[in-house]
């Protein structure tokens, strides 16, 4: 009704164009803000399920994993409150005027220590551990084995709440807090970790030593200011002097005198006043057991430092000193002595590794691959007859790559040399050089390579796997070499990449012109060293299988043997029971003969007189008689054919049996 009444109210066509715009305008607006709001609703659900995942997780499931970096950072925060009571608690108690000066302080640095302990202990209940190589994250194990290890007595007796006694000793008698000292083992488990890190070991076994000492000597100081303060200060020459004096009156300048007089009595170096009464020779004694030991210490630690470094040295770099004296022994000239001087020098310079192997041979192969991966990968991809191939050959070659370096003016090759390996140019620049090594023909420089013809063995390569340039090093040279045994080795497995990469050597050699037309079928047949090399791996396969073959039959024999005298031992008594049975038989058989024949004569005189049928009448009786005998005489024989015919069973089994294990064998 609105249009209508717009249209006729502006008496123009054009306003209805108007309208019909700003209505569809209105509607496309409306349902973008719909579509906007609807997405928003759907992002904001996400996020919000997001949070509650989150919560749950940092409050029901929060597992700490050892090795994350977490529990990293945590240890190196503990590492602060358990060296603030280290060195703070005898400080406050042996100079009693900065405890009474900056009360309030030490009290909240003292329950802020406390609460990192107490925080420990929690991570403690929340740390985890391997069991057969995976983390177990339930929470009643977890607090099972954290109570029942040692470490959870030594964090609760460090939490005891000793400051109670302040109530009866007082509140200026920091000495009660001496058991928060029983936490010292978990900074000793962060130093250890911090050492594992480092990139620098020797210097940190070092500056952890300075810390040590630096420990011992503030507690010695502390302790002689006290003896100071027991014998009286200023009574002689070697105690404290008298604090009335301004110059030792200060509180700095008491710790800075009573810390360098303590450096002196633990090093030695010094002279210090003779001791006057039997407390000072005592102290003095400890002091000096206590300097022997870090003496012995120190100088211990430096020699592992210097040795660690040597050993260092001499996996990093050949042992220059053994070269050095060999030639002197075999008395080489001063010119070639010079140029291996000059050769270990730039290496120590540079600090070019040449003995990578030996240095990563400690660490699994799937660890040594990724590292050597890493390193060389990009350069061997560089070489044109590795590109396209499949990155499992790439990495089993990257890990037979040998680096070499070269001094200037050094041939790395010359033209007639048999191909043993080929070069990759990874610093430095190289030349290819006449005869007369003078004339450059080409340089080639970084990502270069060369050699790679001769390690594939092509078959009508004009140079017979020969070097055909000579190739020398303009300055110092960075190479990498891969002979020919490791990759024919490591081709044995991918024979595809293998047929790949001598159909490149032939196009490298067609373009080249050195390569010699042949027929189509000498091409495909093998070499005589691979097919030794099959045959000889298909005759111990063959082998391993026969030596199974002949374990199965022993085995099976073993079995038969065992069974014929189970057999045997379960049918010695039938022998003796199948005679009795088989004579019996017989003679029952002439028996029952006998009685047919008898009554056939009776019946033959049947036809006499009325007189004898008496007599046949007892016959007849005794006849019965006799056939009753008869069955149970047959019965007899059954049960004998009976047991016969189970004889011939167990003779059939036998039979069966031995027949069964023929054919297994």
């Amino acid at each position: 009704m609105t249009l209508r009444y717009l249209v006729t109210y502006e008496g123009r066509p054009d306003a209805v164009i108007n309208i019909h715009e700003l209505a569809t305008r209105l509607l496309t607006w409306q349902r973008m803000n719909k579509n906007g709001e609807e997405e928003g609703n759907k992002e904001q659900e996400p996020k919000e399920k997001k949070k509650e995942e989150t919560t749950k997780l940092n409050w029901k499931e929060w597992i700490i994993d050892p090795s994350e970096e977490f529990y990293y950072t945590w240890l190196q925060i503990m590492i602060l409150p358990i060296c603030y009571n280290w060195v703070i608690i005898i400080f406050r108690t042996c100079f009693y005027t900065i405890e009474e000066t900056f009360l309030a302080t030490w009290l909240t640095l003292d329950y802020i220590s406390d609460l990192f302990y107490v925080l420990d202990t929690v991570i403690g209940f929340r740390t985890g551990f391997l069991e057969q190589g995976i983390l177990v994250r339930d929470l009643s194990l977890l607090k099972k084995r954290y109570m029942r290890s040692s470490r959870f007595k030594w964090d609760i007796a460090s939490l005891l709440p000793t400051d109670l006694l302040y109530l009866k000793l007082g509140i200026h008698t920091p000495l009660v807090r001496v058991n928060r000292f029983l936490r010292t083992g978990r900074m000793n488990e962060a130093l250890d970790r911090m050492e594992t890190r480092s990139s620098y070991p020797n210097t940190f076994r070092v500056a952890k030593l300075m810390l040590y000492i630096f420990v011992l000597i503030h507690w010695n100081a502390c302790v002689y200011f006290s003896l100071s303060n027991y014998i009286g200060f200023g009574a002689d020459v070697w105690v404290y002097p008298n604090i009335s004096d301004p110059d030792f009156a200060a509180t700095r300048r008491q710790y800075f005198y009573c810390f360098w007089f303590s450096t002196l009595i633990l090093t030695t170096v010094g002279d210090t006043p003779p001791p006057a009464r039997e407390e000072e020779y005592l102290f003095l004694v400890a002091d000096m057991l206590i300097a022997v030991l870090v003496f012995a210490s120190v100088v211990g630690s430096m020699g592992d430092v210097i040795s660690s470094l040597r050993d260092r040295d001499n996996v990093f770099f050949p042992n220059h000193e053994l070269v050095k004296g060999y030639l002197r022994s075999r008395r080489i000239s001063k010119e070639l002595q010079k140029r291996v001087n000059d050769w270990y020098q730039h290496l120590h310079i540079n600090k070019k590794i040449t003995r990578e192997n030996e240095i990563l041979q400690h660490l699994p192969i799937t660890l040594q691959t990724a590292i050597a991966v890493s390193v060389h990968l990009p350069t061997l991809s560089k070489v044109t007859i590795f590109q396209n191939c499949e990155n499992s050959l790439l990495e089993q070659l990257v890990l037979k790559l040998t680096p070499q370096v070269y001094s200037p003016g050094e041939y790395v090759c010359k033209k007639g040399d048999v191909g043993h390996e080929m070069y990759i140019i990874k610093e430095g620049k190289l030349a290819v050089v006449a005869d007369d090594g003078v004339t450059q023909f080409a340089v080639l420089g970084e990502g270069n390579f060369f050699g790679e013809i001769s390690i594939l063995n092509i078959k009508g390569n004009k140079s017979g796997n020969r070097r055909t340039a000579n190739i020398r090093s303009i300055g110092y040279s960075d190479l990498f070499s891969l002979s020919k045994e490791d990759l024919t080795e490591t081709l044995l497995e991918y024979p595809a990449a293998k047929r790949l990469l001598e159909e490149k050597g032939r196009q490298i050699l067609t373009k080249m012109g050195m390569l010699e037309e042949t027929e189509e079928g000498e091409e495909e047949v093998e070499k005589t060293e691979d097919k030794v090399k099959r045959l000889e791996a298909n005759l111990e396969t063959l082998q391993t299988k026969l030596a199974r073959l002949i374990a199965e039959l022993e085995s099976s024999a073993r079995k038969m043997m065992q069974r014929v005298e189970q057999l045997e031992l379960q049918t010695e008594g039938w022998e003796g029971i199948v005679a009795e049975g088989a004579q019996g038989e017989i003679e029952e058989q002439g028996k029952v003969k006998e009685r047919e024949i008898g009554d056939g004569k009776g019946e033959g005189e049947g036809d006499k007189e009325d007189e004898d049928e008496l007599v046949v009448e007892g016959e007849r009786g005794e006849g019965d008689g006799g056939e009753e005998s008869l069955r149970e005489k047959e019965t007899k024989v059954g049960g004998n054919e009976k047991s016969e015919k189970e004889t011939e069973d167990t003779g059939d089994e036998l039979t069966k049996t031995k027949r069964q294990d023929q054919k297994r064998d």
